[in-house]
């Protein structure tokens, strides 16, 4: 089974979603804005997507601009700024077993499939 951590107002998050719904294979669809992952859920992630915290932020958001742009943090704080502030996530992530991929492009999510 296939988990989407999914944002239905992100049009790439919508179209991963789509290219999954259309090749049958079931999916647990988690509204991550909604439903945050846990700091131990964001480790196990960042490890089957094979990158650095930094490297799953969204530092175009407001958020990363007023709080964290030009910062050195530790992973761990990342992790933390991550899982209090979830629209800093890129999204789509796609995992399923031992690998997971970001939805950018959403075709990526063939890899899965």
């Amino acid at each position: 089974m296939l988990k989407i951590y999914h944002n239905n107002r992100c049009s790439k998050s919508r179209q991963t979603l789509e290219i999954i719904n259309q090749s049958g294979q079931e999916v647990e669809v988690v509204e991550y804005l909604k439903t945050p992952p846990t700091a131990e859920e964001l480790r196990d992630i960042l490890n089957k997507l094979h990158i650095r915290p930094e490297q799953l932020l969204r530092k175009g958001e407001a958020i990363y601009k007023e709080k964290y742009k030009g910062q050195e943090l530790s992973d761990e704080e990342w992790i933390e700024a991550m899982v209090e502030n979830p629209v800093l996530i890129e999204r789509p992530i796609v995992v399923k077993d031992n690998k997971a991929v970001l939805g950018r492009p959403p075709e990526n999510v063939q890899e899965l499939l």
